[in-house]
């Protein structure tokens, strides 16, 4: 005899590009329900050259490769927002871009079980300012990599797509490294 499958939630499998997970859970598509977050590309030049190394993190739950990100703040514009998520969850400070640089989505599941897939707007930040004591210290791993090999490090395409082609905007504020 089959054991018998739990009727509950039905969950994306998350190994599946985001279409085919909003396909498992198509009252998401259709229910308006693409939620708002603000992330940062959190970056600093090598050895003062033209070369950028690119700051990941992990997540909290599944450790997987992110860039700092998080809902919007009341009172805070996006690109603060994303800079308060940089500081939060990596320990870095530095000159944030007003303007965003490009957007991802993703399917974010909450610790219910639902799904909710997300909009993340992202703004770079040229770190200028490095610290070990932070809010989620210790929480997190942190690696400074090639903009190449954080798009192989992340899961969402779109994400990949900005990482590899992220050129900095603006000039240039520090030598960090």
């Amino acid at each position: 005899m089959k054991p018998t499958k739990k009727r509950g939630k039905s969950r994306p499998d998350k190994s599946q590009p985001l279409l085919r997970q909003l396909a498992a859970v198509p009252a998401k598509l259709f229910a308006g329900a693409f939620r708002q977050q603000y992330g940062a590309i959190c970056f600093r030049y090598r050895n003062g050259g033209p070369k950028i190394e690119i700051l990941l993190i992990t997540s909290r739950e599944r450790a997987r490769w992110v860039i700092p990100k998080g809902w919007p703040m009341k009172g805070k514009k996006p690109f603060e927002a994303a800079a308060i998520e940089a500081w939060e969850e990596a320990g870095v400070r530095g000159a944030a871009r007003k303007k965003p640089v490009g957007r991802y989505t993703y399917l974010k599941e909450f610790d219910d079980g639902d799904v909710a897939p997300c909009i993340v707007d992202v703004f770079q930040i040229e770190v200028t300012e490095i610290e070990n004591d932070f809010k989620e210290q210790g929480q997190r791993i942190l690696e400074w990599v090639s903009p190449d090999e954080a798009a192989r490090r992340v899961r969402e395409v779109e994400l990949k797509s900005l990482l590899v082609e992220f050129e900095p905007q603006g000039q240039k504020k520090s030598d960090l490294g």
